[in-house]
């Protein structure tokens, strides 16, 4: 019992009491061993390789990598699955319009624009406003070469929007999921080729459309060599783009198989301009009672002799 009245709680006084009471007393800080002075945290941190990581935000980036990765998908049934393919704003897609409209050899259009955050909003607005872009022209330019013919009686053609529809759309898509497979294929035989993924090649098809929107629109001016001269423009300009983007995954593919691969694209491509040009834009044919032959009017000059 003398033994624990022995024990005692003392109390100390500062450090600065003591230090003056004694000055030759020596001290020692005890801290945290996994504390790292100020001093040399500051120094860690002005490393080049974290200032680097800070520019370009790679701890952050991973950091988004691991939290995506945590989300849980949503069914593909659901409006939130295809939520994230809408998710760009307005400048994300005005910057990818111009690299479709203004093709840089030294630009890869995938890893310049969409591999980032590829997306569906511009591609289907895009193909919507080129639908009504030719089927109003179409019927602007039909107006207008006839105006002025009496036997003429316009009719707004409201199944040109439902043809414009389907040839675009259809282009839009099942061509690049005929190239997605096609490049999937020869991936596995392969092993070097670039690869795409399927919304990554339907975003390189959708914006390079765009450039026919205001070819479309010059269109309307009923004089073939002007036609010819901006569908020309137009197809350069957009096949290009494609030229530039796919030429890549292809390349170290067999020679043969490699051009035959663009020349598809390049033919396809053409094709569809060609066809809108020929199927909304070519004045059709005046049939008129008691008259032998046709009247036509534009650029094509045509004899009508009356029958008796």
């Amino acid at each position: 019992m003398a033994a624990v009245d022995g024990l005692q709680f003392q109390e100390f006084d500062d450090a600065e009491n003591l230090l003056g009471a004694n000055r030759d007393a020596t001290t020692i800080s005890i801290g945290d061993p996994n504390e790292k002075p100020t001093n040399q945290r500051r120094s860690l941190g002005n490393s080049p390789r974290e200032e680097d990581d800070d520019l370009l935000g790679n701890a952050d980036s991973d950091k988004t990598e691991l939290l995506a990765g945590q989300r849980k998908s949503a069914a593909f049934w659901t409006f939130e699955y295809y939520q994230k393919f809408f998710d760009v704003d307005t400048y994300q897609v005005l910057d990818r319009i111009k690299g479709s409209v203004l093709p840089l050899p030294s630009k890869n259009f995938v890893r310049l624009y969409i591999r980032s955050n590829p997306d569906l909003y511009g591609p289907f607005w895009i193909c919507a406003t080129l639908v009504f872009a030719i089927a109003i022209s179409g019927n602007i330019s039909n107006f207008l070469v006839h105006l002025g013919q009496p036997q003429y009686h316009y009719m707004p053609e409201f199944r040109k929007v439902t043809i414009a529809a389907t040839a675009i759309y259809s282009y839009a898509w099942l061509v690049p999921l005929a190239l997605w497979g096609f490049l999937m294929w020869r991936n596995s035989k392969v092993m070097n080729i670039v690869s795409y993924s399927f919304l990554e090649i339907v975003c390189v098809y959708g914006y390079s459309l765009f450039i026919y929107i205001p070819a479309a629109i010059l269109w309307i001016i009923p004089i073939e060599w002007v036609r010819w001269i901006t569908i020309l423009v137009a197809m350069c300009l957009s096949g290009s783009v494609l030229v530039i983007t796919f030429w890549p995954a292809v390349r170290d593919d067999h020679r043969r198989i490699a051009i035959a691969t663009i020349s598809a694209v390049i033919i396809l491509h053409a094709l569809l301009a060609v066809g809108c040009k020929a199927y909304f834009f070519d004045a059709p044919q005046i049939e008129v009672p008691g008259v032998s032959g046709s009247i036509a009017s534009g650029n094509r000059t045509v004899t009508a002799v009356k029958t008796h």
